[in-house]
């Protein structure tokens, strides 16, 4: 009787790790904890709870001169096909 004692504990103990119960998940916390996504963080933590920004941290994207550019930025998911006269002249 005693060693199925033991052996029960040794189980339990087995099945739950400290290590496990120290994670925090979105599944384990509050409803509006969100934990994120691997983003990098831009700034640091200051000793009083105030967040300091880092310039060279910040994302910075490079976007080219689109001034004279023929394309339109949205495709229609329903588009028409319309024939031109210089796919007609390819053809033949």
């Amino acid at each position: 009787m005693v060693l199925g004692l033991l052996v029960r504990l040794g189980r339990s103990m087995r099945r739950k790790r400290t290590s496990s119960l120290s994670i925090l998940s979105s599944k384990r916390a509050p409803k509006d904890y969100n934990k994120g996504k691997n983003c990098k963080p831009t700034g640091f933590h200051t000793r009083k709870g105030g967040y300091v920004v880092v310039d060279e941290k910040l994302p910075n994207y490079v976007v080219p001169d689109l001034t004279d550019f023929k394309l339109k930025p949205y495709v229609s998911q329903c588009a028409v096909e319309v024939k031109t006269t210089e796919a007609t002249n390819a053809a033949k």
